[in-house]
């Protein structure tokens, strides 16, 4: 099964629903318009389809290897990152001041979409980069700038993050990897890092490490921790490599999934200590790393959106050449292709009518942060980050929580079929696993999202965007879509109680409200995605009632949407259960009861 890139799907999300025309028309983004928008998607799924997805099993089979610290990639990758490179991809949605094309995050948003779907080992290693990128240009010296960030741009080097430690999981509290002043405005770097995506390949000639580090007299804790740029080799005045720095990878971690993307652990200053620069003020690293993080995290949801995307695909095209038993109620004997069986095609619709969802949802947040990042009025780019806020742990949370449900799925259309490695279908539901660790697992989300996110500003974002899914509801029933409209509002219902549950209880009781806080993201998830189907519904019935387009994408679109509305919108009464009533039993058990 090769990759099909859902070009329709994706224009008529970033059209009709994400808002392309009002990202267009955000200051700086003045060439923008449907026409160009059409013409990168197209060629994205040109290079996606042909080049990089036949790269995913070979990527998956043969993994990488480790020689006395050289890291070899799978055959294919490295000529394939050069074509995506000089193709200009990594400089999509970079900045022209570095050398970037400058385009919305919107439009990077569906580029990146195909890359991971296509292979999402692959689409580690920019998105690392981009997120990399970001944080220099926001927190960087100018001199840092100049030295890296024009040379990330373009491909030819690349960038990651390093923060975990054996001993420091998520709690950035505990690292302890040391930063001593030279003298000289250099740093000497030591310590370990584990959990390094594409920490060393040998596809690019330099890679640039952001390394979380301690100063000598930094105080404890997450306000102790600086930032450092560590290259791979370090750069000369002309700005071509000099000598290699001391950072080493010292082993690659054999996983579940993802094999083709190297995950290194990394040793920095085992002679003497690795030459680092430090980014911005001392002590403030970790929430310069966030810049990164964010971006990364709405990365990671889109990630899971499109293994979902790729599972789904590979489960459609199974169920239609599989030929199997009779069709029931027929009297026909002839054995059918399994797509005719009842169970088969609910399967099929609970995979694309939560792919739908989520597509949506996550550009409809890629729209929000580039309002957010270049509105002209304050109090509109304000508006935009609270949401933006909002959002983004709704979409790495829930989209990573239902690509393992969706990717299983896959596996179970394909029967026994689906445990052999040969189909593909269980590749991806091994890739998909990392998405909901990646990044900040469900749980920190769920967390953030009922702290910062709701409990912190009084519920003010989730209530104004439950007003617009309420507008939504309300607009179905007048279109003569009631049944659509009247599950949207029953689950809205539960939204509502839930999250005046998390505004009044966190505060006194947060252990509580704690352990109902992934029902809580799930929930959120699933009204937010049933209210942008919603309003994919009251698109496609307008086009069909005025004759554009085509008809059947447009009566799909409203299929997939009373699926959702049927099958999907009501799991929110018993995640609301959850939430309100079965946090005391999940804290009330013993410690010794496990």
């Amino acid at each position: 099964m090769t990759y099909r890139a859902p070009v329709a799907d994706i224009r008529f999300v970033l059209n009709e629903l994400a808002g392309l025309n009002e990202v267009a028309a955000l200051p700086g983004n003045e060439d923008v318009n449907p026409e160009l928008v059409d013409a990168i998607v197209e060629e994205a799924a040109k290079l996606a389809e042909n080049v990089i997805a036949p790269l995913n099993k070979i990527g998956d089979q043969h993994g990488n290897k480790l020689n006395d610290g050289v890291v070899t990639t799978a055959p294919g990758f490295k000529a394939a990152y050069q074509q995506f490179a000089e193709n200009g991809w990594v400089s999509l949605g970079v900045s022209p001041e570095y050398g970037g094309q400058g385009m919305p995050g919107l439009v990077s948003m569906a580029t990146e979409e195909l890359w991971c779907a296509s292979n999402v080992a692959f689409s580690l290693c920019p998105l690392l980069t981009l997120g990399a990128l970001e944080a220099l240009s926001h927190h960087a010296s100018d001199e840092i700038k100049a030295t890296y960030l024009p040379k990330m741009a373009s491909g030819e080097w690349t960038g990651t993050m390093n923060l975990t430690e054996p001993q420091a999981g998520s709690d950035l509290a505990q690292v302890r990897s040391k930063a001593v002043p030279v003298g000289d405005g250099t740093y000497k770097i030591s310590g370990q890092k584990i959990f390094i995506t594409w920490g060393e390949h040998d596809m690019v000639e330099n890679i640039v490490h952001l390394v979380l580090a301690r100063l000598p007299d930094a105080p404890a804790g997450v306000k102790g921790i600086s930032l450092f740029v560590v290259p791979k080799f370090l750069v000369n005045a002309d700005g071509s490599l000099g000598a290699r720095n001391d950072v080493k990878c010292v082993s690659i971690e054999h996983k579940l999934g993802i094999h083709a993307s190297p995950t290194c652990v990394m040793s920095y200053g085992d002679q003497g200590g690795a030459i680092g620069y430090l980014v911005g003020e001392a002590n403030k690293g970790l929430s310069y790393m966030f810049t990164m993080m964010n971006a990364a995290r709405l990365g990671v949801g889109v990630e899971g959106m499109a293994i979902a995307e790729r599972a789904y695909q590979q489960a459609v095209w199974y169920a239609k050449d599989r030929v199997q038993s009779r069709e029931l109620g027929s009297d026909d004997p002839a054995p059918v292709a399994i797509i005719k069986h009842p169970d088969i095609r609910r399967m099929l619709m609970t995979m694309k009518a939560q792919i739908e969802a989520q597509r949506a949802l996550t550009y409809f947040t890629g729209a929000a942060l580039d309002k957010a990042g270049s509105h002209p009025d304050a109090n509109e780019k304000a508006k935009w980050q609270a949401v933006v806020n909002f959002l983004i742990p709704i979409v790495k949370g829930w989209n990573t929580e239902q690509v393992n449900e969706i990717a299983s799925l896959g596996v179970q259309i394909h029967g026994g079929m689906g445990f052999i490695e040969e189909t593909g279908a269980a590749q991806h539901l091994r890739d998909a696993r990392i998405t909901a660790i990646y990044e900040g697992t469900t749980g920190i989300q769920a967390l953030d999202l009922i702290g910062r996110k709701t409990a912190m500003e009084r519920g003010m974002t989730a209530k104004a965007l439950l007003g617009e899914a309420e507008a939504v509801a309300g607009k179905l029933k007048a279109a003569g879509l009631a049944e659509m409209g009247d599950a949207l509002n029953a689950a809205l219902v539960h939204a509502r109680s839930t999250t005046e549950y998390v505004v009044g209880q966190f505060g006194e009781q947060p252990r509580a409200v704690a352990a109902g806080s992934v029902p809580f993201l799930k929930l959120m998830g699933i009204v937010l995605g049933g209210w942008q189907l919603g309003r994919a519904a009251l698109v496609a019935k307008q086009k069909l009632a005025d004759g554009e387009g085509d008809a059947a994408f447009f009566e799909a679109k409203l299929i997939t949407a009373r699926f959702y509305a049927d099958h999907l919108l009501p799991q929110t009464g018993g995640l609301a259960a959850a939430i309100l009533n079965g946090a005391a039993s999940v804290m009330a058990l013993p410690d010794e009861a496990f």
